[in-house]
């Protein structure tokens, strides 16, 4: 069983919209979340699809997904107050319902641009190695932060990934991790890939495309805006 959790429930304080969260916000009519569910919907190898929303925003949720007809969706279930908390919500409802031994992909809601293929490289990287982590190349120089504005220590570009979504794991493992982190109240991980190392698991690495990216400022959706028009100029 290959589910799909996909993390709707923040409300993109960062691109300050006052009449609806950012998930909703749209491009030729279609919103965000729905450019991103339907690639999980395309992709072969997923199952089941999990969405982890604002509760307020449930029935316009399920509203949207019977109007587009996303039909893998199982389960539509509110986030919690944190990124973390969300996960394991979703994760939760997942290790409720289907067998540990599933892989589960985790994935953000305003990442629209992923593709099936690096879906499907996932999937099988799982099977042969336990879990998956989508990243793309540093295109750009990283530093570290030093004191008093100085540039810090400049990392080889060659040496630099960025970590992206989905990210990918078998759900006895994650599910159980979480609940080690709950025991320990450690509830500050940023992501799951960082919860995962934190205790000491080994990552492996899918490569994915620079174009998956999460939309959180105005810049991003107006980069998703001319890579969704670039792409229809190059089908004409």
């Amino acid at each position: 069983m290959n589910i799909a959790v996909i993390l709707a429930g923040g409300t993109g304080q960062r691109i300050n919209l006052e009449t609806k969260p950012k998930q909703f916000l749209e491009l030729q009519g279609k919103p965000i979340l729905i450019y991103t569910m339907e690639v999980f919907q395309q992709a072969p190898s997923i199952d089941v699809i999990i969405l982890v929303m604002i509760e307020d925003w449930i029935s316009y949720s399920n509203k949207l997904i019977n109007q587009y007809e996303i039909s893998k969706v199982k389960e539509v279930i509110p986030g919690g107050s944190t990124g973390q908390k969300s996960i394991f919500n979703g994760v939760s409802k997942a290790y409720e319902l289907y067998p540990d031994d599933s892989i589960i992909l985790i994935h953000d809601g305003v990442r629209p641009l992923i593709d099936v293929e690096t879906i499907e490289k996932c999937i099988e990287c799982v099977k042969e190695k336990g879990n998956a982590i989508t990243v793309s190349p540093a295109l750009e120089t990283v530093t570290l932060i030093a004191e008093e504005g100085e540039v810090g220590k400049i990392l080889p570009r060659h040496n630099c990934q960025i970590a992206k979504a989905p990210q990918c794991f078998i759900l006895g493992d994650i599910y159980k991790t979480h609940l080690r982190a709950q025991a320990e109240r450690r509830l500050d991980f940023v992501d799951s890939a960082s919860l995962m190392q934190f205790y000491g698991k080994k990552l492996y690495t899918v490569m994915g495309t620079p174009e998956n990216i999460k939309i959180t400022t105005p810049g991003d959706f107006y980069i998703f805006k001319a890579i969704v028009d670039g792409r229809e100029f190059s089908d004409i």
